[in-house]
């Protein structure tokens, strides 16, 4: 299955802050926040929903069709997503404004603050799906990712008249989407991402109850953090996948993008959701363990030896064989400095 990816394309600013945000916040003085923290740390990194997207797909083995804008600065980040395995060419770039940035402060609680400044990703919206499937080929699916609204919107509406399925993760673009904009974008989708939160805002914007959105996607999945993932299907009982567990969680930006990556390779392998979904839960862990959304380094016997911990020794055998079937390509992907 080939699958295109759209979505932001970003340089990610992270920091760590020392303490607790909810230590500084004043419950009763929230209509008049003025707060500054003093990080401890800094680290630009590679990242953009679907990019981050994109080359999780692409260490699997795949080949998906990066679909976004970037800007001046993106020559060496498109070499460096190509050699993950990334298509690169339905990617618009800028002549005049900077590739994305988004700027995140993580404190020791793995709370989040983020400010994301768009950019290039403007012109998002310029970008004629129709075109890609043109040139890429037959598409299997088209992932709608957080981008410009007028792009999402655009995407959504391209992959419905060309009756290709579509799976809507509005995630961060949720607090800017109207009702309008939500309802187009979820409507008919053959999947819907969220975490938790963006899930209460989702029924919020859309003016929708949980119940009527079901009845508009086909599967709705909903990562809960460390409590893992919820799997919804009008008609059938809840199904829930505990996350990997790990010792060492780092930096949780970019988490959420792995599990999408991992989820659709199942889908793309015709998994089954549960089996999906345990995939993305172990390459949402290799991403909490390292700072960046795209430095870790995917091996497949650790991926294995995870999920078996994980899940039991009969589901790591039984993902084995397609896992082993890319080691091959996968050794080489490492990151470089």
């Amino acid at each position: 299955m080939r699958i295109a990816v759209t979505g932001s394309i970003a340089t990610d600013h992270l920091m760590a802050f020392p303490g607790k945000f909810a230590e500084q916040i004043l419950a009763d003085s929230l209509e008049r926040v003025s707060l500054s923290f003093l990080a401890d740390s800094l680290e630009v990194r590679r990242g953009g929903v679907a990019a981050n997207i994109a080359l999780g797909l692409g260490r699997l083995g795949l080949t998906p069709v990066l679909v976004g804008a970037a800007g001046v600065d993106f020559a060496e980040y498109a070499a460096w997503l190509r050699a993950g395995g990334v298509d690169t060419d339905a990617v618009r770039v800028s002549t005049t404004l900077h590739t994305a940035r988004f700027v995140c402060t993580t404190d020791t609680e793995q709370n989040q603050i983020a400010t994301f400044y768009a950019g290039a990703m403007a012109e998002a919206r310029d970008i004629d799906l129709a075109e890609v499937a043109e040139r890429a080929g037959p598409l299997g699916l088209v992932l709608i990712g957080a981008d410009d609204p007028a792009a999402m919107v655009r995407h959504t509406e391209t992959a419905r008249r060309l009756a290709v399925p579509f799976a809507a993760d509005p995630s961060q673009q949720l607090a800017r989407l109207g009702r309008d904009e939500v309802r187009t974008v979820v409507e008919g989708a053959a999947y819907l991402f969220t975490n938790e939160y963006e899930a209460a805002l989702l029924t919020d914007h859309a003016g929708w109850s949980e119940a009527e959105v079901l009845d508009r996607v086909g599967t709705w999945i909903t990562t809960r953090g460390a409590d893992g993932v919820e799997i919804r299907t009008q008609g059938a009982p809840v199904l829930r996948v505990a996350a990997v567990p790990t010792g060492d969680a780092v930096e949780p930006t970019g988490v959420g993008d792995a599990f999408r990556a991992g989820f659709l390779a199942g889908v793309s392998w015709d998994w089954s959701h549960e089996r999906a979904a345990r995939l993305g839960c172990a390459l949402a862990t290799l991403v909490l363990e390292s700072v960046g959304t795209q430095e870790y380094r995917l091996d497949p016997a650790d991926l294995l030896r995870r999920i078996g911990e994980a899940y039991g020794p009969a589901e790591a055998r039984a993902m084995e064989p397609r896992l082993s079937a890319v080691a091959a390509g996968l050794a080489g992907l490492a990151p470089s400095a």
